[in-house]
Formats: structure tokens, C-alpha cells, sequence
């Protein structure tokens, strides 16, 4: 397959820059196997589930991982943390190559070297200064600077493990009281981990889909999780995943695409898995998921579970209704 073949116009005003005020008043479409389409709101996410399914999230929290420092001419520079390599050094993201000191407060700088690596040099406690200095690493499409209401809304309410550089975006949509709805009809709630990294969001530059390679991601999965998953297949219920990263994680260790340590009754590792039109889905049978970019690996992975023309035949449905797309925006349901 061809990369070109998973581009799409995408207008700009489309792309929601910021979010709803209820995360539960998003519209939701719903996409049917047939294909055929419903549209309705978040809100009504229950009535599409029954007693017996199961709903599986991703707890990841994500941290502000994009600081902005000073140059010693006083010319700024923003860089985004991706991942701890040992001690106070890091892995970072940043434009051009540049080795040297960067200032961001009298207590907090960073040696950069080549671009490409942080060694933090501070005094106390590194998360509660990152915290207080840096800033949400909210997408580069929504063309603008990150602020203070973004801790808040760019995190789900079930955020609890710190570690993602990006929102786990389909999470957005829920609410403390619709989760609880949710499990007053007897559909089982659980939680995995895995930490959003470059892997979701790695632009593909490979002509042919298949030479495509993902970074990896680390996923915490509770071993009693993939029993239950067994159960509710086994009885007829249907595994409901919520966003492209808690599929990532199920399939990936149930593909054996990932090594992985047993600790404690869970299964512990990282995963590169890149799931596009051919993949055999082991876990999940249906999807909750936002609109996604054109070319992206979260589209293509969508595509392998619905198929690609019912996929962007929903898209320009939604288009032409203007849906709000991307991790700001509204959300599908692939049933």
C-alpha cells in the first residue's frame, strides 16, 4: 500500500483549536460494519454498549514536556522532552542542531547537545519544577502557544500514570459521571498504560506504507486485563477500545510484537507496533477514536478496522456536517 493512498483535503477551519467546555457534548459518529452512519453526541456513548462489553482506556498522564529557554544573545529556543535515558539527561526534540547552555529560570537550565540531548542542572525536585516551567505539549496544528486551562483540558479524567508527551485525544470525550453511567449497565471499565511518545505521531516518509518503522512506546498492562478480555469474547460481549494507543498496546503484546518483563501479575515492555489495512485484530471489536490527520499511523490503524473506503466515506460525512477534527475535536464510534 501507498502512503499517498490514506491523504485527504482537510480544511483548516475544520480543526477544532480549542476544546468544548463539556467534554461529553462532542458530537459523536457512529460507523457501523455496513457502513452505515449515525451521528449523535458523546453523551450517548452508553446506549451503543451492553451489559457484558468492556471498556478498556489508557491512564497515561501526559507532562509538560515543552520548555522554552534562553540562548546567551537572549534569543529563545523550545524544546520538547521525549524521554529519560538515565540520572538528569533526557532525549529531546528541538529545531537545528545547536550545542550549548539554554537559561529557563535562575533555578532550572539545560545543556543541550547537538539538538538532540538535555542534561537538566537544578536544585530539588525535577517533576514539581517542570510543572511550574513547563509548558503542555499541545499539537503543532493548533497554531498556537499552550496556557494554563491546556493542564487541565489536554488530559483525560482518568490521567494517572505520568509519562506521555502527547493526550491519549479519544480519552478527552469522557467524563467522571459518564464513566459511572457506563458501569451502572454492567460493562466492565479497565485501564492499561501506555505512554504516548514520537511513535504515535511520527510522520510517515517512506513511499510504500510497509517500510514505514514506529518508535516505541512502554505499556503497563495488568495481567487479569487480558484474562477478562478472553471472558467477554468468549461470552459474546465486545472489547471497546478508547483511542488508537490502548489498541496499540492490546495488540502489541498480543501479537507477540513485544518483549516484555512479568512483574507483579503484569506485563511490562515497549512496543513498536504499526497496525495498518491487513492486520488481524486479536482483542479489540470496536473503536472509540477522534478524526485523525491525513497520512498519519492513527488513520491507517482506524482503516485496518473499518476499511479504508468506509472510513473516508464517514470522513467526508462528517466534513460536510463540519465535524471538529483532530485532538481538540469530536469523535467516532466503529462499532
Amino acid at each position: 500500500m501507498k502512503t499517498v493512498d490514506f491523504d485527504f483535503p482537510l480544511p483548516e477551519h475544520l480543526i477544532a483549536k480549542r476544546p468544548l467546555k463539556e467534554r461529553t457534548n462532542s458530537r459523536l459518529l457512529v460507523l457501523h460494519r455496513d457502513g452505515y452512519v449515525e451521528h449523535r453526541t458523546f453523551a450517548d456513548l452508553p446506549s451503543y454498549l451492553n451489559k457484558g462489553d468492556m471498556l478498556i482506556m489508557n491512564n497515561t498522564k501526559v507532562f509538560p514536556a515543552r520548555l522554552t529557554g534562553y540562548k546567551k544573545n537572549g534569543k529563545s529556543m523550545e524544546v520538547l522532552l521525549v524521554r529519560r535515558i538515565g540520572g538528569r539527561s533526557w532525549e529531546v526534540i528541538s529545531k537545528g542542531k545547536f550545542t550549548g547552555t539554554l537559561k529557563i529560570s535562575d533555578e532550572f537550565r539545560m545543556d543541550l547537545f547537538d539538538g538532540k540531548y538535555a542534561h537538566f542542572v537544578y536544585s530539588g525536585n525535577f517533576n514539581d519544577i517542570l510543572w511550574k516551567y513547563g509548558n503542555m505539549p499541545i499539537p503543532p496544528y493548533l497554531k498556537r502557544m499552550p496556557d494554563s486551562l491546556d493542564k487541565e483540558t489536554y488530559q483525560t479524567v482518568f490521567a494517572r500514570e505520568e509519562g506521555s508527551i502527547a493526550a491519549p485525544t479519544a480519552g478527552l470525550h469522557f467524563s467522571e459521571a459518564l464513566l459511572d453511567e457506563i458501569q451502572a449497565k454492567g460493562i466492565l471499565t479497565r485501564e492499561l498504560t501506555l505512554h504516548v511518545g514520537t511513535g504515535t505521531f511520527k510522520p510517515i516518509r517512506t513511499e510504500d506504507l510497509e517500510r514505514h518503522v514506529m518508535d516505541t512506546e512502554y505499556f503497563d498492562i495488568h495481567k487479569k486485563i487480558l484474562s477478562e478480555i478472553e471472558v467477554t469474547k468468549a461470552s459474546g460481549g465486545k472489547v471497546v477500545s478508547v483511542g488508537t494507543t490502548t489498541t496499540r498496546a492490546i495488540e502489541g503484546y498480543l501479537s507477540g510484537n513485544s518483549p516484555v518483563d512479568s512483574v507483579n501479575g503484569r506485563v511490562r515492555g515497549s512496543t513498536d507496533i504499526f497496525i495498518y489495512p491487513g492486520h488481524v485484530f486479536r482483542a479489540v471489536d470496536s473503536l472509540v477514536t477522534n478524526f485523525h490527520l491525513p497520512r498519519s499511523t492513527p488513520l491507517m490503524l482506524v482503516s485496518a478496522l473499518c476499511g479504508f473506503e468506509k472510513l473516508m466515506n464517514a470522513y467526508r460525512e462528517a466534513a460536510a456536517g463540519r465535524y471538529r477534527f483532530l485532538s481538540y475535536g469530536d469523535a467516532m464510534l466503529i462499532l
